[in-house]
């Protein structure tokens, strides 16, 4: 692969080009691989940062305690990332312990397995009624039409967001995810949206409780003594989890069950032993999200201290990318890492994170895969892409793994 000038024009080894990366992920990544453990590279900001590729080392990093999350952290002028306002941005994805225990402690329990679980039934339903709507057809963008409908609703139902609200959540979250360089105030217009979208939502469950987690969260942080174990909420931590659940609930999953349909047409024998066995489905769930998970990147992090990795050593506060996809393909710790074959058993995958940091809704994220695509397997036996393979697009981004749509028929 080649190397670019340093743009950038900070001290340090020139930049990997990432245009590979955009291009043609996996193969691009075993080259940085199989290159070096480190590559200096323009980050998700356009600022340069370091990218990890190995598995031994993206799993260590995402667990240790020296990598932070806090921006705080970052050196001057290191890292710009997204401009939030405080409102959206005192989040989980923006906080390190004590913070961040506290906070997650306080929404942890809307998605233990157990809870989770009741809701397959309602989810289920959904799907139903999706898949209902667009049968007749013949033909969909499934992404579109069904795995970007599924999370949407059920995230929204858990928070009790009203469904005339819904409708303008996926131009905004796909403005701040794979912002347009041709629209440059589109994702500004759209934090500016979210932020009154939720500061309104807050005021109406305020005054008009529900049976959902966002009034038991007011509850939370509108109680003077706390949750009862010394646990409060500020107010721009309400707006911000609140944000994050919504985003983070909806961005991930509606990829993770489009990727995994695809994976399914590309491999046409396991997708009969699911039609034929759906139970199937759980097992399976590991290596769909290892073989096409939908984060390519972990959340940015910055050394407390300087520290080395693979003999490189990284000075505190320069920005730090964990590469999940490349880690996910590191013959290193996965036999045959470009198949894909769920009967291998192979565990240990990281497209939920790892350590403290670990996707809260992952419990959530696994059962609307296994209700969607065991929906869609039954109800659409003859499933096939409607283009040529070739002619899917991902979208052009190095921190996500996703499609821009995804044309099948029936």
């Amino acid at each position: 692969m080649q190397n670019t000038a340093n743009a950038a024009g900070t001290d340090g080894p020139e930049l990997v080009d990432t245009a590979p990366l955009i291009e043609d992920l996996h193969p691009a990544l075993a080259k940085l691989r199989e290159a070096g453990p480190v590559h200096r590279i323009a980050g998700t900001d356009g600022r340069p940062a370091w990218l990890v590729t190995r598995y031994e080392d993206v799993r260590r990093l995402f667990a240790d305690p020296r990598l932070a999350l806090d921006k705080r952290h970052a050196a001057p002028g290191n890292y710009s990332g997204f401009s939030l306002p405080p409102a959206l941005d005192a989040n989980l994805l923006n906080m390190d312990p004590p913070d961040h225990t506290r906070v997650r402690r306080l929404v942890v329990k809307a998605f233990t397995p157990g809870r989770v679980e009741k809701m397959r039934e309602p989810v289920r339903r959904v799907a139903e009624e999706l898949l209902d709507a667009i049968e007749p057809d013949g033909r969909a963008d499934l992404l579109a039409a069904y795995a970007g409908q599924l999370p949407i609703i059920v995230i929204c139902d858990l928070l009790g967001v009203p469904q005339r609200d819904r409708r303008d959540f996926r131009a905004w979250s796909d403005a701040l995810i794979t912002p347009d360089p041709a629209r440059p105030r589109a994702a500004e217009e759209a934090v500016g949206s979210m932020l009154r979208f939720y500061t309104e939502l807050i005021a109406k469950k305020r005054a008009e409780p529900a049976d959902d987690l966002l009034s038991d969260l007011i509850r939370v942080r509108d109680d003077e003594t706390g949750d009862g174990d010394g646990g409060r909420l500020s107010e721009d931590e309400l707006t911000s989890l609140a944000f994050l659940i919504l985003l983070a609930g909806y961005e991930n999953t509606v990829h993770l069950i489009a990727n995994a349909v695809l994976t399914l047409l590309d491999h046409p024998t396991v997708l009969q032993e699911l039609r034929e066995d759906p139970s199937g489905l759980a097992a399976a769930f590991d290596e769909l999200a290892r073989y096409e998970g939908p984060a390519a990147l972990g959340i940015r992090r910055f050394p407390l201290e300087d520290i080395e990795i693979g003999g490189v050593t990284i000075p505190a506060g320069e920005t730090v990318l964990l590469s999940v996809a490349s880690a996910h393909r590191d013959p290193a710790q996965f036999k045959d890492p470009d198949e894909f074959n769920p009967h291998l058993g192979r565990s240990g995958h990281l497209a939920l994170g790892h350590g403290i940091h670990y996707c809260l809704g992952a419990p959530l994220a696994r059962m609307e895969m296994e209700t969607a695509l065991a929906a869609l397997l039954r109800r659409f036996p003859g499933l096939r892409l409607d283009v040529p393979r070739e002619r899917l697009q991902w979208r052009p981004t190095i921190r996500a793994r996703g499609l821009i749509s995804l044309p099948v028929a029936w």
